[in-house]
């Protein structure tokens, strides 16, 4: 498995199933369930500074974002990494973009517009896409506390990293360490992101494509790797984003692998501007490019589709692929790149718009999303949360404090276009809340999953408003689970009445449980299992739950840790993940969860769990 800087540089291996690794964030989302998402922090530390992550590893930080009105106190934000006393770096949010390795492409600083009748504006948007790996923990803190829609200043913002199986091979983050090979790839907008030596390209001469036409532009009978599309159409009209469509089926596949219009797979469903990202993009002169890699065994069938009302001229059609990575995807465990079905233009009374429901293992990679107000003037917010709940969590895993920061932008939906090689929005100008089309690329920052992923956006604060959605969802993926329950177990008498985050928050869940009690428990592990993973069911009142983890009386080198809480929507479901190698091999095993003392109020607790064998 690839982690940090190499994920981020070998896009080649961007397909490669991440094995045992898992997605997480951590921000300021509203606690209660609305839109007061201004406050972040989880505790305030014995130095006096305000805690935004704690998390034990291994793992990698891939993205931090914040946004804070440009009249308030400065913050410096610091990095404590393996348990260390002095903070490893340390940037202030007027250094993004000055401060090495917190340059380039990498990381910038973004001023929102000023909003009529708010005082506080404009808001200052930072963002670092630096990958910081841990090899056994990480401590991101402020040395003020992010709180407050006004004279606090705000602390709008996010923190998404990886954890990953103990074992796994890394170096924890250096600020010295080079990244001048990635500001270099981030550059490459529009050109291939693969390194190849033998690239080959297919060219159809110009042509037209009927009403109800569909034309193959690309076919392959034997392994390969398509590296780069490219089209040009004649005369462009932004209703070629909708109408003409691209399907692709990969190793002869019953069901279209992608299957989807123009818009969504080159980032921009309204086309008022044109827009560059690193894998994908378009033009307002009509060209556009797709640079993810898509992978294949047996064969390889790319098609245009006119669902539209006229002829289009495509003036040029390029399809270039490689076989110098055959061996690659031939011995490793890899994905097809796919697309959910495309969400088509519509509203969801009451509760989040599904933009994907997909089945089956993978990693997430990317998403465009576009939102439009009811009428004419109607307004078309970027307030709504964006929910990720990934193989069946009832806690969503991404909770972002609305679409603004998903995209890593703040309020660049309000000045289209704005944009950075990973993300950004397109929009009508003049504008401050009408219809906008985002783009957010996760490359480093993919989403793993065994089962299955679902992914919706609010409408509004707290779907309370009358906003249309569309879109899809970009993910590697294969049919068939990764993920086995062998066992679900229930704990103590104590009830409880509580609410889950997310979409489904003023739902009331009664369940029974237990407090700082260990509990114990045997499994027995398939023969083919990589590893387990344990899902627990908590109340999450209080900060810093703690436990040790014992396999058959031995210790694990990680504790199951949980800085984060929430008095209000207090359930929270959260994993732990044992490799086979930890677990002794297959067979049966006794797993042993006991609350450890620690120099805080330990709030540990259990009201119920799942065991999964992991494939």
């Amino acid at each position: 498995m690839i982690w940090g800087n190499e994920a981020m540089l070998q896009l080649q291996e961007l397909p490669l199933i991440r094995h045992l690794a898992r997605m997480h964030y951590e921000g300021s989302i509203d606690k209660q369930g609305g839109n007061s998402d201004w406050d972040w922090s989880l505790y305030q530390d014995e130095r006096g500074e305000w805690v935004l992550l704690d998390v034990m590893g291994p793992g990698c930080v891939y993205n931090m974002v914040q946004h804070r009105y440009i009249t308030s106190p400065e913050a410096v934000f610091r990095f404590y990494l393996d348990g260390e006393e002095n903070p490893r770096y340390e940037i202030s949010p007027a250094q993004f973009g000055e401060k090495y390795p917190f340059v380039g492409l990498l990381a910038d600083r973004y001023i929102g517009p000023v909003e009529p009748g708010q005082p506080y504006t404009p808001i200052r948007v930072v963002r670092g896409y630096v990958p910081i790996p841990f090899e056994k923990r990480i401590k991101v803190t402020s040395s003020v506390r992010l709180e407050g829609n006004g004279e606090g200043g705000g602390g709008w913002g996010h923190i998404l990293y990886h954890t990953y199986p103990e074992g796994t091979n890394l170096r924890s983050f250096r600020p010295e360490d080079s990244c001048y090979e990635l500001n270099q790839l981030w550059k490459q907008n529009g050109h291939s992101v693969i390194a190849c030596q033998k690239a080959e390209q297919v060219v159809q001469p110009a042509f037209d494509l009927e009403v109800g036409e569909t034309r193959e532009i690309y076919h392959d009978s034997q392994a390969g790797l398509v590296v780069r599309l490219r089209l040009i159409l004649h005369n462009f009209d932004r209703v070629h984003l909708e109408k003409l469509w691209i399907r692709a089926c990969w190793d002869g596949h019953e069901r279209p692998d992608l299957e989807l219009p123009l818009g969504c797979l080159f980032g921009n469903e309204l086309g008022f501007h044109s827009v560059s990202y690193l894998l994908t993009g378009m033009s307002t002169d009509g060209e556009f490019y797709c640079c993810f890699p898509m992978p294949y065994l047996r064969s390889a069938s790319l098609q245009l589709i006119n669902r539209g009302e006229e002829k289009v001229r495509v003036d040029c059609c390029r399809v270039e692929f490689t076989r110098e990575y055959n061996a690659l995807y031939a011995q490793n465990d890899f994905g097809y790149f796919r697309a959910s079905p495309y969400y088509s233009r519509r509203h969801t009374e009451g509760s989040d718009s599904v933009i994907a429901q997909i089945q089956g293992s993978g990693h997430v990679v990317g998403a465009v999303i576009t939102g439009f107000g009811a009428e004419i003037d109607g307004r078309a917010d970027c307030e709504g949360d964006v929910r990720v709940y990934i193989d069946g969590c009832r806690t969503p895993q991404i909770e972002s404090d609305g679409s603004e920061s998903y995209a890593s932008y703040g309020w660049g939906f309000a000045t289209p276009p704005e944009g950075h090689p990973v993300g950004g929005y397109d929009g009508e100008l003049p504008l401050v809340h009408k219809n906008w089309s985002m783009t957010r690329l996760c490359i480093g920052d993919c989403y793993p999953f065994f089962e299955s992923v679902r992914f919706g956006i609010e409408s509004g604060w707290n779907n309370d408003w009358y906003m249309e959605h569309s879109g899809a969802v970009f993910y590697y993926g294969r049919d068939g689970k990764c993920m086995d329950l062998l066992d679900s177990v229930e704990t103590g008498e104590t009830e409880l009445e509580a609410y889950f985050e997310g979409d489904e928050d003023d739902t009331a869940v009664r369940l029974k449980g237990c407090y700082g009690q260990a509990i114990s428990l045997r499994v027995e592990i398939p023969e083919n299992a990589r590893g387990l993973l344990l899902r627990r069911v908590s109340d999450q009142r209080l900060p810093r739950q703690m436990a040790e983890v014992l396999v058959d009386g031995h210790a694990c080198q990680r504790k199951w840790y949980f800085a984060d809480s929430n008095p209000y929507k207090r359930w929270l479901e959260d994993e732990y993940v044992l490799t086979i190698r930890e677990l002794g091999g297959p067979g049966t095993h006794l797993i042993e969860l006991r609350p450890t003392t620690t120099p805080w109020e330990n709030p540990w607790n259990l009201f119920g769990m799942k065991v999964f064998a992991l494939y």
